[in-house]
């Protein structure tokens, strides 16, 4: 099996996390480090994906400022969201070999890794064929935004980007009401606390999420919750 390096970031700002992505991607590419996976946390801000629709966004620039919310215009898929303090972030940064390659496979992966985790709370996870990410009901419990940098020392792809679960309750009421997350007025937004009515700790969810990514894309489950460092 290949290696699989898990890292527990805590809180970060999203621009230092997008420039470390960028640089472990060259990295992987080169074969000079592992695929990893990064678990953390951002400071509030909201990033625009590759649909680019700025009239998503509902506050002013003035309005951002006075909130403390950052902006980023980025290059994973997608349209706007929110990342904050409460909602787990997950970089995978994997190789795909161009052999059988499967760029949807990999998304709904990504999914099934978040329904396979709610489903360790009794909760049933979903899926909407018009949209990414994972559901309970109408509401919208995670969203992912993934880009595939074409690898220039082998044939293939390593991943970037990745998956953000709402966790705390507090991120249904910070930051989402700013914007029309990822373009869409029918449905909300909800979080794993409100689900199960349980205070829960993003890096504890962080720890249980491993075992389940680790099932999906082939990694040893054993080895790999216990290189998540506290």
């Amino acid at each position: 099996m290949n290696t699989l390096e898990t890292e527990w970031l805590s809180r970060l700002d999203y621009g230092e996390a997008w420039e470390l992505q960028r640089k472990l991607v060259k990295e992987i590419d080169r074969e000079e480090r592992s695929e990893s996976l990064l678990l953390l946390e951002h400071s509030p801000t909201y990033t625009i994906g590759s649909d680019r629709h700025p009239e998503h966004l509902l506050y002013s620039k003035e309005e951002l400022t006075r909130r403390g919310i950052a902006l980023y215009e980025i290059d994973r898929g997608g349209d706007i969201t929110y990342h904050g303090p409460g909602q787990l972030v997950g970089y995978p940064l994997l190789y795909l070999d161009a052999v059988g390659l499967d760029l949807h496979k990999y998304l709904r992966n990504l999914e099934e890794v978040i329904i396979m985790l709610l489903a360790d709370f009794g909760i049933a996870g979903s899926r909407k064929p018009e949209y990414t990410g994972v559901w309970v009901g109408d509401s919208k419990i995670a969203a992912i935004g993934v880009k595939f940098n074409k690898a220039r020392a082998r044939r293939g792809f390593v991943t970037s980007h990745g998956f953000a679960l709402n966790v705390k309750k507090n991120v249904e009421q910070e930051g989402f009401q700013g914007i029309i997350p990822c373009g869409i007025t029918e449905y909300g937004i909800v979080s794993l606390e409100t689900l199960t009515g349980k205070e829960l700790q993003v890096e504890e969810i962080g720890h249980r999420i491993i075992p389940y990514f680790a099932e999906v894309f082939g990694y040893d489950k054993s080895t790999r919750a216990e290189s998540l460092s506290s």
